[in-house]
């Protein structure tokens, strides 16, 4: 079984330096300090959620998202429109959609290999 949160000096770095939500676009921008720019759909975050219940259980929960979270098209629904987010210490957010789900701590490390860019998808 690989690790859950494997840990290297890359993913030790990966920081944004700014967040922002566009409701109206319905996408999370995240801006990080090597300059490189993350937009992310809502409905990409919400099928990629990383809590264990959305996972099917602790042992379904991985560092990096799997990939099948690309192809996800979920609908605009309450499941998928971000009522707030929180931030988690200094290594995470919790998003809180409007269906009041608010278990998923995205990490930093995470939130990287879900970049949709083709670049970085899927890469941690």
């Amino acid at each position: 079984m690989p690790p859950i949160y494997a840990v290297n000096e890359r993913s030790m770095n990966e920081k944004p330096t700014g967040v922002t939500a566009n409701k109206t676009q319905r996408n999370l921008t995240l801006t990080w300090n090597d300059g490189h720019m993350s937009v992310y759909p809502f409905g990409l975050l919400r099928a990629a959620c990383p809590c264990a219940s959305c996972r099917g259980g602790h042992e379904n929960m991985r560092a990096e998202p799997d990939e099948t979270m690309f192809n996800a098209n979920l609908p605009d629904s309450a499941e998928t429109r971000l009522a707030n987010i929180r931030a988690v210490g200094s290594y995470a957010l919790t998003i809180v959609w409007e269906d009041g789900h608010d278990y998923g701590i995205y990490n930093w490390h995470y939130l990287r290999a879900l970049c949709p860019c083709e670049q970085h998808r899927g890469k941690a």
